[in-house]
């Protein structure tokens, strides 16, 4: 009796950008730890680099974490001099988060072994085919947002 071949579908799209999100989060883990910071805790801050004043909610939404764990997040950088809060002068009501010269140093400690990090994800990659990744990921974000 012959054998019957069963062929396996290839995993989802989604469970493989979840590994990708894992192994990524690890390995940024393990870069900035020594600094005493976590891989969400560095994302904020890499997200006030590029858009400094941000309201706790706007933080935590540009940081794919809830506004409750954005509030303890915020809370230990404060503590940690990487972050301070102001009044928003156009809402008095509103905090805004900013990042200070420590947080910003702590960036830059950061910026080759991250950038290092990114290009081993990509390093079987031609330049165009990661600016396709690049891409393509920006689309599906979009399209789930």
């Amino acid at each position: 009796m012959p054998e019957t071949q069963v062929t396996k579908a290839p995993p989802s799209l989604l469970y493989m950008v979840k590994q990708v999100e894992l192994v990524v989060r690890s390995h940024l883990d393990d870069l900035v730890r020594p600094s005493g910071i976590t891989a969400l805790q560095y994302t904020a801050l890499t997200v006030l680099q590029r858009h400094d004043g941000l309201s706790a909610a706007q933080l935590a939404r540009d940081s794919f974490v809830t506004a409750q764990s954005m509030a303890d997040l915020v809370r230990s950088l404060e503590t940690r001099g990487l972050v301070r809060r102001e009044r928003n002068p156009n809402n008095r009501r509103e905090l805004l988060i900013l990042l200070t010269e420590e947080g910003r140093a702590l960036l830059t400690q950061h910026e080759a072994p991250v950038r290092e990090l990114e290009e081993r994800m990509v390093r079987d990659l031609t330049a165009h085919q990661t600016e396709q990744f690049r891409q393509a990921l920006t689309t599906a974000w979009h399209a789930l947002s």
